[in-house]
């Protein structure tokens, strides 16, 4: 799979997310202020993948928290599927959650340990639609549990099983069934495959682009890998204490950055071949390894 197979989708395209302006500031001890996101101006497209990256600290994490609502700005505004945010009351954000759901770095963390996965899964379920609660509505919600886990190539009946029953990749797997099925447009997905190993990694990368053609879905891909977000991601953000210093196409930026700082991200990959050019010509020390590079 490469970046042209992921998106490169001649389709007119409309806007599903808007930041305008958007910054936080957090007060720490006395007059201590620290600012996570500084003016930040960005949208994105219905069905495209915008990838978000940059050091630890840049903002990543802050910037995806307001855009899901879970944090008011400082200012700024934050518009999805036209509804500014921050005019919504809690029962109009309730139900706009509906649309917008996340995939954490961590399964593990992100599920309580004794629930069954049905269970898990069954959370936006029941949380947004209210045809799915009650005694009656049991068998139908585990016949829609199993379709949700068998679409991200889960076998239904492991719909009893708990959490610690499953592998790392199994248990991402639970994750994004889980943020499937309340029928999100956008899902926030934080570095959702850097806890997997790479075998693993690519398979999930795999399942994620084959859902977002399924189900035309919009992602927001936080990532530290360079390389997976050049495999899976339509445009990329750059942010850097908190301000975005570069975006454009994936191929674009990656390929020639403008920015100083994206060229430091880019030279900070480790190489694998420069390592083993190292060995062969005995400057090398031989012990180590790299990463795949960009």
């Amino acid at each position: 799979m490469t970046t042209a197979d992921t998106s490169r989708r001649t389709t007119t395209r409309t806007t599903l997310l808007e930041l305008d302006g958007l910054a936080r500031e957090f007060t720490g001890p006395g007059t201590t202020r620290t600012i996570a996101v500084d003016d930040v101006t960005l949208t994105v497209e219905d069905g495209e993948t915008l990838a978000l990256v940059g050091e630890s600290g840049s903002g990543k994490t802050t910037l995806t928290r307001l855009l899901l609502g879970l944090l008011d700005p400082t200012a700024g505004t934050v518009r999805f599927e036209g509804h500014d945010l921050a005019r919504l009351s809690p029962a109009e954000m309730r139900a706009l959650r509906a649309g917008m759901q996340v995939v954490l770095q961590d399964p593990y963390s992100s599920m309580n340990p004794r629930m069954k996965v049905t269970d898990i899964v069954a959370e936006p379920l029941v949380t947004h639609d209210v045809t799915y609660r009650g005694r009656r509505a049991r068998a139908r919600l585990r016949e829609r549990v199993g379709e949700l886990l068998e679409s991200v190539g889960l076998p239904a009946r492991l719909q009893d099983r708990y959490p610690h029953e499953f592998s790392g990749g199994q248990r991402q797997r639970v994750s994004i069934a889980r943020a499937l099925a309340s029928s999100p447009r956008l899902v926030v997905l934080d570095e959702p495959t850097s806890a997997l190993d790479v075998s693993v990694q690519s398979q999930v990368l795999d399942l994620l682009v084959e859902l977002q053609r399924q189900h035309g879905l919009t992602y927001v891909f936080v990532s530290h890998n360079l390389a997976v977000v050049r495999q899976i991601a339509d445009r990329v953000a750059v942010l850097r204490r908190g301000r975005v210093v570069e975006c454009g196409e994936t191929a674009t930026v990656l390929g020639a950055p403008r920015h100083p700082y994206t060229r430091e991200l880019l030279a900070a990959v480790p190489r694998p071949d420069a390592y083993r050019t190292r060995t062969r010509t005995g400057t090398g020390t031989g012990t180590g390894g790299g990463t795949t590079g960009v």
